[in-house]
């Protein structure tokens, strides 16, 4: 993740959940204590690292402006209806806002 697509993420997740994310709620999302909204401000020049880039790809499922990534798309096996398919991704993404929710607090 590159720190432009950083920025975006916020805007996005913001949305997402229907309030404007500031750095410091990034860094919350990031677990980063103390001066983690200072972290976030240098990463959305130079991008995440390491686990905090994995778990801002995860979190980014929240919203539809991003893939749910391969290894969480279990929704188009052939157990699953067609016409059942629609409803299940968003209730996922339904589960993935309220885990960002949790996570601010």
């Amino acid at each position: 993740m590159t720190g432009p697509e950083l920025k975006q993420l916020r805007s996005d997740l913001g949305d997402a959940i229907g309030k404007s994310l500031s750095a410091a709620d990034m860094a919350k999302l990031c677990g980063l204590e103390g001066g983690g909204a200072d972290t976030i401000r240098r990463w959305e020049i130079s991008g995440p690292s390491g686990p905090a880039g994995e778990l801002l790809r995860i979190l980014a499922m929240a919203s539809d402006r991003h893939p749910i990534l391969d290894n969480f798309n279990v929704f188009d096996r052939h157990n699953i209806p067609e016409r059942e398919r629609p409803a299940r991704r968003e209730e996922f993404r339904e589960k993935m806002r309220d885990e960002v929710r949790r996570r601010l607090g």
